[in-house]
């Protein structure tokens, strides 16, 4: 089958074609530029932008992937969870393109899709679910961060997840206390590349807890008081990437040590990894040692599928219309408050 995507829950405009587990195209057009000067993404611009890149960035997708529309069998969508009026945007126009073609509509998980993406790779890419393993599956990102058992395909529950801040964006709001460009997750990692882990100590927040859940707002406020406490730390760019290793080395021990924990007690034997924050190479690097010392398979996902994409919701879309799951029919609703089930 031939699917055509769009995601636009927060702040990427991204469409793309997926013929039988291969993705023929995947187009993302960014508002970083848009937001930069905000420190953040600021709804109603985000959903103005979509609305004038949206039908130029399916344009093109399909004229990448050298499909036209009449060979499409099926349009999907990110139904939730994300920002509302963003969100909006896609799924109302996925919905309208599936009823002038008559075809099939699918409203996708953003989570959801996130939690498949690992099995995606290749150049070009293409979905390999024939070694699918029970996994133990860390989604983490700006606006989410959650551990995930997956016993089978599309079989999942939820284990825990963040009780307020997520991981991405503890980091980007401690990099903005530090006076750092939006988004600050990736000027924090290429900061701390140079910098002193142990430099400064921050709280690892229930890291000792025995429950899979995550709080970074602890953190944030502590890196908020230090900083408030010692400003000239400012000024010493050296100090500043002991600060950004520092904050950076408290994330990632929380991140990994709750994951191997986790896989540990439901006794699988792989761990996933997948959300924009799994581009952090201090994550990658620690995530893939811990499992490699427990015995674990680890699969992370690519990192142009780590952050907000329509190619990882086509996948999932085409893998839920061949296994018959039941599809949303084109006067739902988007649900943008929608965790994963």
């Amino acid at each position: 089958m031939t699917l055509l995507a769009l995601e636009t829950s927060c702040d990427e405009t991204s469409a793309a074609v997926v013929r039988d587990g291969k993705i023929l195209s995947n187009t993302v057009s960014s508002q970083i530029k848009l937001h930069e000067e905000y420190g953040g993404v600021v709804p109603e611009l985000a959903a103005r932008e979509h609305l004038k890149n949206l039908l130029p960035v399916a344009q093109s997708a399909l004229r990448d992937a050298g499909v036209s529309p009449d060979q499409l069998d099926a349009v999907a969508a990110t139904q939730g969870p994300g920002l509302g009026i963003a969100l909006l945007v896609g799924f109302k126009a996925a919905q309208a393109f599936a009823f002038a073609l008559n075809k099939p509509f699918l409203g996708i998980n953003h989570h959801e899709a996130h939690l498949y993406s690992p099995w995606i790779s290749g150049n070009p890419p293409v979905a390999d679910f024939t070694n699918f393993q029970p996994n133990v599956s860390l989604i983490v990102s700006g606006g989410h961060t959650m551990l995930v058992q997956v016993s089978a395909e599309l079989k999942h529950r939820v284990l825990g997840g963040t009780i307020d801040d997520a991981a991405g964006e503890c980091f980007d709001k401690t990099g903005k206390l530090m006076g750092l460009a939006y988004p600050a997750g990736p000027v924090i990692d290429k900061l701390a590349e140079t910098g002193n882990p142990g430099a400064y100590d921050f709280p690892r927040p229930l890291l000792n807890d025995p429950s899979d859940d995550f709080s970074f707002s602890g953190l944030k406020t502590s890196v908020r008081y230090f900083i408030r406490d010692h400003p000239e730390l400012l000024d010493d760019r050296q100090k500043v990437c002991d600060l950004c290793a520092s904050v950076q080395a408290a994330i990632v021990e929380v991140l990994v040590k709750k994951t191997i924990r986790a896989a540990k007690r439901l006794g699988v034997k792989c761990v996933t990894a997948s959300g924009g924050v799994t581009c952090n190479s201090a994550l990658r690097r620690e995530l893939a040692r811990a499992c490699t010392n427990n015995g674990f398979t680890l699969r992370l996902a690519e990192k142009s599928l780590c952050t907000d994409n329509a190619a990882m919701i086509g996948i999932l879309a085409e893998r839920k219309f061949l296994a018959k799951v039941p599809l949303p029919s084109l006067d739902e609703e988007i649900q943008p408050g929608w965790a994963l089930a």
